[in-house]
């Protein structure tokens, strides 16, 4: 069977199984929903790029969480999935703003509770394996400054912080994140 005439159920198995290029397949197929789903959304305060991101991210869950057996289609999944990903995006990114900067604290790895919050196996494999494949992408993709500071960035630190940690002028790092998310946007996932 030609790759054109694959159904998603064919193509979704090879990229369960592994297959980049599959799995890029899926996000070419679906880009336009995960357009539509963020435009949506359009009055929100996140940047209509930042949304269409969130929805990618929650796009590649469902391409590796997705089960047959569980009776859904993956286009239902998928667009479940991808409206999940940008709503929590956009409640996270409210609290950070409805929180004053003075009241944030810095947890340091010893300050967390031992214990953690119970998931399933399958849970921890598929976010073991989305993050080893985000990190090799962002290693391939940005340099180190850009990976520190989107590192910062992503822990809640100011453009101020983390100008202060990496002893730069916070237009650096506008300008580094700036760059993060050209690339980000720009970046396939084909190995």
């Amino acid at each position: 069977m030609s790759e054109l005439n694959k159904t998603d159920d064919e193509i979704l198995s090879y990229a369960q199984s592994g297959s980049n290029i599959h799995t890029e397949k899926l996000i070419e197929k679906y880009r336009q929903t995960v357009e539509v789903t963020a435009s949506k959304y359009k009055d929100s305060p996140m940047e209509r790029e930042d949304l269409i991101q969130e929805g990618m991210i929650g796009l590649l869950a469902a391409v590796k969480s997705y089960r047959r057996d569980k009776g859904a289609s993956f286009q239902t999944y998928a667009r479940i999935c991808i409206d999940n990903s940008i709503q929590t995006a956009l409640r996270k990114f409210s609290r950070q703003k409805d929180i004053p900067p003075q009241n944030f604290i810095e947890l340091q790895e010893e300050d967390l509770p031992a214990e953690s919050v119970i998931a399933s196996a399958e849970d921890i494999v598929i976010a073991q394996e989305s993050v080893s494949m985000l990190t090799e992408v962002l290693r391939e993709n940005l340099s180190d400054f850009e990976n520190e500071v989107l590192r910062l960035h992503i822990v809640g630190c100011s453009y101020n912080e983390i100008a202060e940690r990496l002893s730069k002028t916070p237009k650096a790092i506008d300008n580094a994140l700036q760059r993060v998310r050209r690339k980000l946007t720009g970046i396939s996932f084909r190995h």
